[in-house]
């Protein structure tokens, strides 16, 4: 529903799979159908699974595949597919595909973003602003009335709640932010904070998210560590997106890089 995966969409995977000499011996549409396991693919002698979805969906696979011995290609089929980036740069599916079947990919198992609640693969929201990810599902379902109840509800969220903080290491404002990102990188999580003061700022977070990026919306790079602990700035818990999709935490929540479970195929020098 990401706007990006469509059927053309997917005729066109099923046409770059075959032309490069992969045969597909199971295509699953989830959460329609259940996720292969390890065991599984495993006792199918499959070595390799093809993920064309959105982040939450791509969570829910890589969570579900930890420990297995075959790959995943992480092709983009979502809004934002910050992880196909990471892996692939901005290559178009076929080209990816392309790229893997001519020899030219390499297992990797990329730092991702760890704490009690789970794993983040692509990014991590956290704070009063993740009340925006409504504002997303009616955009994607085009709910008109949705999408208003959902904007005037989101803006209050945001105005009214008590903001996210970065306790340890100390960074930014000490009374928190509407909104912070962290994006798992090689060499650390990069931290980003939304804020939004005046009604000029509030104007330009909603042109960002009309256009499906909320990134371009008014916002600052705070730094960069492989660990760090976020907390409500009223000691209490707080709104958490693991890779769109929300999770419990409590008042103060530790995260920090690990390794991929599962190997990744990389097409990219960088990925």
């Amino acid at each position: 529903m990401s706007g990006s995966n469509d059927e053309e969409a997917l005729a066109g995977l099923k046409e770059a799979l075959a032309d490069s000499g992969f045969s597909v011996a199971r295509h699953v549409v989830f959460p329609e159908s259940d996720l292969p396991t390890a065991a599984e693919l495993t006792a199918a002698g499959l070595p390799l699974v093809a993920v064309f979805t959105g982040d939450g969906t791509l969570n829910a696979v890589l969570d579900t595949l930890a420990a297995w011995d075959g790959a995943v290609l992480v092709l983009p089929g979502g809004t934002m597919n910050l992880l196909s980036r990471r892996l692939h740069g901005d290559a178009a599916p076929a080209d990816i595909i392309a790229a893997v079947a001519a020899g030219d990919a390499r297992r990797r198992r990329p730092p991702v973003i760890a704490c009690a609640a789970g794993h983040a693969y692509a990014g991590l929201l956290a704070g009063p602003g993740t009340a925006w990810s409504r504002v997303r599902e009616a955009m994607r379902e085009s709910a008109v009335v949705d999408l208003a109840q959902h904007s005037v509800a989101a803006i209050s969220d945001t105005l009214a709640a008590p903001g996210v903080l970065v306790r340890q290491p100390v960074m930014g404002r000490t009374e928190g932010y509407p909104l912070i990102e962290l994006i798992a990188g090689d060499h650390g999580i990069e931290v980003l904070a939304f804020y939004a003061e005046s009604a000029g700022d509030y104007l330009a977070q909603a042109l960002a998210l009309a256009r499906r990026n909320f990134r371009e919306g008014p916002h600052e790079v705070l730094g960069q560590a492989m660990a760090l602990t976020l907390a409500g700035s009223d000691g209490e818990p707080f709104g958490l997106l693991l890779d769109g999709e929300p999770a419990d935490v409590g008042a103060a929540e530790r995260f920090e890089l690990v390794p991929c479970a599962v190997d990744l195929l990389a097409t990219t020098g960088d990925g």
